[in-house]
Parts: structure tokens; sequence; C-alpha cells
């Protein structure tokens, strides 16, 4: 990822709201992984080829800060940041943007480890060293 951070881009779904109109607080979370989930697309590392290779990548944690309402409607851009990557545990940021006012509206961390399918931790440097050389591709320069 030469640049600092990856776009994605998401309109607000009517059941994505509550009763009071705004978007309830879990779908951000369901954005950070649909935003992460486009990256890895993006840079060819699939959910798919991933469990063919027998990698999974759970989430260790999840925090998020809500700045401002999103509701029904509108599109909202995230930008995703790898913070982190070791090789057997990676790190996103992401911050959620009316698309429109650019307004800042949520930000948030996720926390993954690589994990064969006996849920041992992998390194994938050197059992994955193809994968590896993807992500550390994609890393932003510094």
């Amino acid at each position: 990822m030469k640049e600092d951070h990856f776009s994605y881009k998401h309109k607000v779904q009517y059941y994505e709201t509550d009763q009071m109109g705004i978007v309830h607080h879990s779908n951000y979370i369901r954005w950070f992984e649909e935003a992460r989930t486009a990256w890895m697309d993006q840079i060819g590392f699939s959910y798919a080829r991933m469990e063919k290779e027998g990698l999974i990548v759970p989430v260790l944690s999840v925090d998020c800060k809500y700045k401002t309402m999103c509701k029904y409607g509108e599109t909202v851009d995230i930008e995703l940041s790898v913070a982190s990557f070791t090789g057997v545990r990676m790190s996103f940021s992401y911050r959620v943007y009316d698309e429109q006012t650019k307004e800042l509206r949520a930000e948030g961390e996720t926390g993954h480890a690589f994990l064969n399918k006996d849920y041992r931790p992998v390194a994938v440097k050197r059992q994955h060293p193809e994968i590896y050389d993807i992500i550390q591709n994609e890393l932003p320069e510094k």
C-alpha cells in the first residue's frame, strides 16, 4: 500500500440504523471488516486464498471511538491503515468519514493473529513467505 491508507466506501443501509435513526454502534465493527476484506482482496490475499493455504486470521481485539453520528442514506469513506505487522500478528487502524462533509465519524483499531487450522500461531515469514512479502510490500513507506 504505497500510500498511507486504503479507502473503502459504504452506503449506510436502513437496517443499520436504530429507532433514533442513527447507525447502531455495532455496524462500525462490520464496516471495519468490510474495509479489511476489500483491502485483502485488492492485494491478492483474500480470505479464500488464506484459507486454501491453511491460514486463519481471527480478530483478537476491537476498539472503536464514536465521534459523530452516521445516518441512513449517507455514504462513509473508511480509511484503513496497517498499524503493525510482525509476521505473527497484525493490526489495522480505521477512520470513518462522512463522504460529503469529510467529518470524522469514528475511529478504531483491530488486532489479529495468524493461526493454522489447529489454532496454533504461524510465523508467516517462515511458513508462508509469499504471503509475508505481499503484506510487507503493501506497508506504507517510512
